[in-house]
């Protein structure tokens, strides 16, 4: 059995922490929130946060993941210490440009009788897994090229056989992995097979590139997602075998969708890329990813950036999955929106308004660029409503548009008819038109009174002369919104109302 990790925390050893992403793909957003876990505990700490590519698998690498990698890192502001960009003293942060070391540490294995070649082709490895299905055994390596002799190694290699590099596991015992957050875990070693560490064209798999690049680049955490749980008795053996300390461990709560199944890419999870389309504030979606398998108690929510910098403690992430909840991420980016000085909000919104039409924005009728003082006033208006920066071209087009339109069934309320609707439109034309100042203090006035005068409620007669100048039925307070609007769209607008009910 391995020994049991009982270290403290070296408070004299600088943490240093890592994100290693695979370009196999984009990643969502679960993976960025355990690559945030990482990163507010290296700046908690005063550590160092460190980007390193493990693109290894080549056959499987996709175009522009990296990019999107160091995008995402960029918009959800967690900079970067060492880097392939920006570089740093244990580059370099690319595996495939360190391809000797890890032949070096394989080779190093094979020599102390830790690893061996295995010749087995894919064809003999595919019979030899439906044999075992078939026989209802657990599909893994049988150990044929570990038990080789030399003199049969030296035959099967004078012919040319292409090998792989396969870590022997040890038969017997068990190995104990040490984990922060979820203790000693133990694993029995007949359990687990000889993993493949260094494949034909020279590269190694996850399982020696990532212990090799933590090793040297002096990781002293591994925060990352409890899938590699399985995995971890393999690595702690590697990493006994060459002699090296394990980092510590935290191998953190996968992130669920409601339905208490894993996020995933098949699952339509979403991408940081999403989130911005969307006009979902980086800020906001920072809080939000924190506190899924993480909390400081169990009522704090809205924490700014600085401030969950300073509380963020490993020992407060939970070892239950954290729950992706859409409702919640959309709630909290309305308050973050709600706390932006308006000034702030109209530069940040602008351009989700004027992007093309198919995209979001506004009509492709109304003009580009936005008069931004008119702007700023129908933003302040819709302040309050926002949640998030994507929805405002469709909330606030009527604003912009010049004509109008909506179903003729929206304009008259409730226990009115078409009849009283124009005659109480016409009214309010009439009253309108005769207004000195069109300010929304004299426009309420002016038209409370009419409601008593007409023998009508106030919402039969408000709710008309919303939908006459807006074409909606829920809008800002209508007569601040009909003071941005200004008397000539208005009044056009309720022109129009009546004849529509004529």
């Amino acid at each position: 059995m391995t020994q049991i990790d009982d270290r403290t925390e070296d408070d004299s050893q600088t943490p240093r922490l890592r994100f290693a992403p695979s370009p196999t793909g984009f990643l969502h957003i679960g993976a960025f929130r355990t690559a945030l876990f990482s990163w507010l505990y290296a700046r908690h700490s005063g550590g160092k946060f460190i980007l390193r590519i493990e693109d290894t698998d080549l056959a499987r690498t996709v175009e522009g993941a990296v990019e999107d990698f160091n995008a995402g890192l960029a918009w959800l502001g967690m900079d970067v210490d060492e880097g392939p960009v920006i570089g740093g003293p244990y580059g370099p942060y690319v595996q495939v440009q360190r391809k000797a070391l890890y032949q070096q540490y394989a080779h190093q294995l094979i020599e102390s009788g830790h690893a061996y070649h295995c010749y087995c082709t894919p064809e003999r490895l595919d019979e030899m897994r439906k044999e075992q299905i078939a026989n209802k055994l657990p599909p893994r390596y049988d150990r044929h090229c570990r038990y080789l002799t030399p003199e049969q190694r030296a035959e099967i290699e004078s012919k040319g056989t292409s090998w792989v590099v396969r870590f022997a596991m040890p038969l017997e015992g068990e190995t104990v992995v040490p984990d922060r957050l979820h203790g000693n875990m133990v694993f029995k070693n007949s359990d687990l097979d000889d993993t493949v560490i260094l494949k034909t064209n020279g590269l190694a798999p996850y399982h020696l590139a990532h212990l090799v690049d933590d090793h040297l680049m002096k990781i002293t955490h591994v925060i990352r997602g409890e899938e590699w749980i399985s995995s971890a008795p393999r690595h702690v053996q590697i990493y006994q075998a060459l002699g090296w300390e394990t980092p510590l461990f935290y191998h953190v709560p996968n992130v669920l969708g409601k339905d208490k199944k894993k996020l995933s890419k098949r699952r339509n999870a979403p991408s940081w890329s999403d989130y911005k389309k969307q006009g979902y504030l980086p800020e906001a979606v920072f809080n939000f990813l924190a506190l899924l398998g993480w909390a400081y108690d169990d009522k704090t929510e809205i924490f700014e950036r600085e401030e969950l910098i300073r509380v963020f403690t490993l020992d407060k992430i939970g070892i239950s999955a954290g729950i992706y909840d859409a409702d919640k991420l959309l709630w909290m980016n309305g308050v973050y929106i709600r706390k932006l000085p308006l000034a702030e909000l109209v530069e940040r919104t602008i351009p989700y308004m004027e992007r093309p039409e198919a995209e979001g924005g506004l009509p492709e009728a109304v003009a580009r660029p936005l008069d931004r003082a008119y702007a700023t006033r129908v933003l302040e208006l819709e302040h309050e409503r926002l949640k998030t920066l994507g929805e405002a071209a469709e909330i606030v087009s009527f604003f912009f548009e010049k004509e109008i339109d909506y179903d003729l069934s929206i304009l008259i309320q409730k226990k009115m008819d078409a009849e009283g609707t124009r005659i109480a439109l016409e009214r309010t034309r009439d009253a309108l038109n005769a207004l000195p100042n069109w300010e929304h203090e004299a426009m309420e006035a002016l038209l409370r009174e009419l409601v008593i005068t007409l023998g009508i409620k106030n919402g039969q007669l408000f709710g008309a002369i919303r939908t006459a100048v807006s074409g909606r039925t829920a809008t800002p307070p209508l007569f601040q919104m009909m003071e941005v609007l200004g008397r000539e769209v208005s009044m056009r607008r309720i022109d129009q109302a009546i004849a529509k009910l004529g």
